[in-house]
């Protein structure tokens, strides 16, 4: 009896279930917050959500390795990437200079073709040719410009009523640009012939790429085309195998 009287005072005292009960509830907290088990025999469980949200007692996951590059690996990638580089850069700058000489092709051309239809339309003399004032020059490097030549003087008179049709900007700084063998002008008559009796031909000649030149040859019947490679040796002919070049 007094073994039973202490026993059951002993459990009102302390309490031990609800000691048994907090034991459980600390574990189960521990448990769920540590994502593992105190069992060595079961594996680590991850961390449960609820609502889609990260529990505040997530634990923070250890790296188990640190990603990085060691010296030598830095040396080796600059390296390559030099090498490529290298080889990468000067086909880039053949492409930009082929680039801008066919451009300046295409742009002479549309040039010629709006002058020979305008002479052609309103059956008068236009003329093509880099202007100082109101004379013609050989500097075909510079602006273009396309007028009709009402008084036949073979220069731009404003006060004659003279009108600019077209122009065309400069090229590169660098490159060159000849017509024929130094003339100052293109006349186109009504007809759209030329005004003359040979062809002429334009020369287009990058700066440190002379192997890229390309021309535009103008026949006297007006009509014109522009040169291309034809033997394959990688420089551009005309259809009399000359090949082009501006020295």
């Amino acid at each position: 009896m007094i073994n039973a009287s202490v026993h059951s005072a002993f459990r009102r005292f302390f309490n031990v279930d609800l000691i048994k009960y907090n034991c459980t509830k600390i574990y189960s907290f521990f448990r769920l917050c540590l994502g593992v088990t105190f069992s060595p025999k079961r594996q680590r469980k991850a961390p449960k959500f609820k609502n889609n949200k990260i529990n505040q007692c997530q634990p923070i996951a250890k790296n188990k390795s640190i990603i990085g590059m060691t010296l030598i690996e830095l040396m080796i990638s600059i390296s390559i990437t030099s090498i490529f580089t290298s080889i990468a850069v000067p086909n880039f700058n053949d492409f930009i200079t082929q680039l801008r000489v066919d451009n300046e092709i295409s742009r002479l051309t549309r040039l010629l073709l709006v002058a020979r239809n305008y002479a052609i339309n309103n059956q008068a003399n236009v003329i093509i040719c880099p202007l100082k004032g109101s004379k013609c020059s050989t500097q075909w490097h510079e602006d273009l410009s396309v007028f009709i030549d009402l008084n036949g003087n073979k220069k731009f008179d404003e006060a004659d009523g003279e009108l600019i049709i077209t122009t065309k900007a400069a090229i590169t700084s660098g490159d060159t640009l000849l017509y024929a063998k130094s003339r100052d002008k293109i006349t186109y008559q009504a007809t759209g012939h030329l005004f003359g009796l040979s062809n002429g031909t334009f020369r287009y000649c990058p700066k440190a790429h002379k192997e890229k030149s390309r021309g535009l040859v103008v026949a006297r019947s007006g009509r014109l085309y522009a040169t291309t490679d034809l033997n394959n040796d990688g420089r551009d002919e005309t259809r009399s195998n000359v090949i082009i070049e501006c020295e």
